[in-house]
């Protein structure tokens, strides 16, 4: 970024691996696609100073997910390392959501071994759905804190569902 112009991106994401208990083929690479989209375009903007002073805070940003007490906490470092903040976020209000997408993505993953690309069009569609509900509501619960685009909100839901996964 050019001098003076604020650089509100992610530059490197990361899963708290000690959540994760299995992932299958396909998961893992949802997960590689989601953090290959992430780190190629996004819009990621800590909206608080740490010192509560209400001024945003420049990036770019080094962010680690992991899943704390049911929360989602999401770790905000600068670039150089140094920490920023944790915005927790309760996952209450995606639960239904979480399962409803693991649920279309278990069907659509037999599907493309097993239907007809019509059949598989159909349930990519109800997918993307509820991927597009659930960005909203991320949007919306980081609310005063972090300002993302739909786009990064649609990723980082992919990785909290992969956060979700129990063996």
């Amino acid at each position: 970024m050019s001098a003076g112009v604020p650089d509100h991106r992610i530059i490197d994401i990361a899963l708290d691996e000690r959540t994760i208990l299995w992932r299958s083929a396909d998961i893992e690479q949802e997960r590689r696609v989601a953090i290959f989209d992430l780190l190629e375009g996004n819009s990621f903007r800590l909206i608080e100073a740490p010192d509560g002073g209400g001024a945003d805070v420049e990036g770019p940003y080094r962010i680690l997910l992991h899943v704390r007490d049911g929360r989602l906490a999401i770790d905000v470092k600068r670039e150089d390392d140094s920490e920023l903040a944790t915005v927790v976020v309760p996952l209450s209000p995606f639960r239904r959501t979480i399962r409803d997408y693991f649920a279309i993505c278990e069907s659509y993953y037999q599907a493309i071994r097993e239907r007809a690309p019509h059949e598989i069009e159909a349930i990519d569609m109800a997918r993307r759905g509820i991927h597009n509900e659930a960005a909203d509501l991320l949007k919306d619960r980081l609310g005063e804190r972090i300002e993302v685009d739909f786009d990064t909100a649609r990723r980082l839901f992919t990785l909290i569902c992969v956060l979700h996964i129990r063996g």
